[in-house]
């Protein structure tokens, strides 16, 4: 992208004053592509020189991990996976350690329904690049043949920078995680050049810390069956919003939806929920909760959410009805329009 379009610098009008004026309070926003998305990366208070240098630091982040990170274009991660399928012990790189480790740590607190190391399934529905022909869906022999031995976590031994399978099915794809623990990267980053209000929005899910302008950030959640909104959350000082939808990547078969989130116990598409919403502090934490509630559906979510330490939730039913967490509710405001059930869950 060329500076001209990738990167604007706004100012707030002037607030005039008899005999005076105030400066304007400086506004930063940039764009990048990366992780199948574009990202937004908006800054108050930040002079255009330092915001400028701080933005080209975080693109060049964003390109690197788009690149060490992927799951089946040539990398760090599909290096290791290669070497993984061996069942022999590997040296894992440094800078996919704490990534992994993380990974690892989620998945056994949503009970391995936010599951990373589905790689060879999801690759089998066609979600990695190499999309089924048209008019067809998986071979289920296939997904009956992973499904005899499903990876796991648990299936993984890391000693140190050492890492083994025991399961040739594992294979990580972190689809599910990579963007909120980019995003808290990003977040570290802001904070340890003196940023502290600002957002970074990959593709919809983010964090913002501190406040837009002298207002708090006001989050519009996008109605997962129209174009519209479905609610507005009014976020506190550091909030991180992340949503898993069934009309993200997906195609449709003899009137059926078949959507990317994959529920590792069928080795189908999760049944039961079109769209969750998970709000917290910290941004990995969010993108994996929201996976594994969209899996765990209406009957689970609440028993998943609590062991991962999530108290804000938003669920919407394959009914259309609307479950909500009481810390939710008191955030959001569904959209003028909702007339659906709701239903508040403790």
């Amino acid at each position: 992208m060329t500076l001209s379009i990738r990167r604007l610098t706004f100012c707030l009008l002037l607030l005039l004053l008899p005999g005076c004026s105030q400066q304007p309070e400086p506004v930063f926003h940039d764009q990048y592509l990366a992780f199948g998305t574009l990202i937004d990366l908006t800054l108050y208070g930040v002079d255009a020189e330092r915001a400028g240098q701080v933005s080209d630091e975080i693109e060049q982040l964003f390109q690197r991990w788009h690149h060490d990170w992927h799951a089946w274009e040539p990398g760090k991660l599909t290096e290791l996976n290669a070497a993984l399928a061996t069942l022999q012990p590997v040296s894992v790189d440094p800078d996919l350690l704490p990534l992994l480790s993380t990974a690892n740590r989620l998945a056994r607190l949503s009970n391995q329904l936010y599951n990373p190391l589905i790689g060879k399934l999801i690759a089998l529905w066609g979600f990695q690049g190499n999309p089924l022909p048209k008019g067809t869906r998986p071979d289920p022999a296939a997904i009956d043949a992973w499904l005899k031995q499903v990876p796991t976590v648990d299936d993984i031994t890391l000693d140190g920078n050492r890492m083994q399978s025991r399961n040739a099915n594992a294979a990580y794809d972190l689809g599910g995680f990579a963007k909120g623990y980019a995003i808290d990267r990003v977040i570290e980053l802001l904070r340890a050049r003196g940023i502290d209000n600002g957002m970074i929005n990959a593709g919809g899910d983010l964090r913002a810390i501190g406040t837009h302008g002298k207002r708090p950030w006001n989050i519009g959640i996008r109605h997962p069956r129209n174009n519209g909104l479905l609610a507005s959350i009014k976020t506190g000082g550091d909030t991180s919003i992340f949503t898993s939808g069934d009309y993200e990547r997906l195609f449709e078969l003899d009137g059926k939806r078949y959507h990317h989130i994959l529920d590792p116990r069928t080795g189908y598409p999760a049944t039961g929920s079109i769209a969750v919403t998970v709000v917290n502090e910290n941004a990995a934490l969010a993108d994996a909760a929201a996976t594994a509630l969209f899996v765990a559906g209406p009957e689970q979510w609440l028993t998943i959410a609590g062991r991962m330490g999530i108290d804000r939730v938003l669920l919407v039913d394959s009914n259309g009805v609307i479950h909500m967490t009481p810390a939710m509710q008191a955030i959001t405001a569904l959209a003028a329009d909702i007339d659906t059930p709701v239903e508040i869950s403790e």
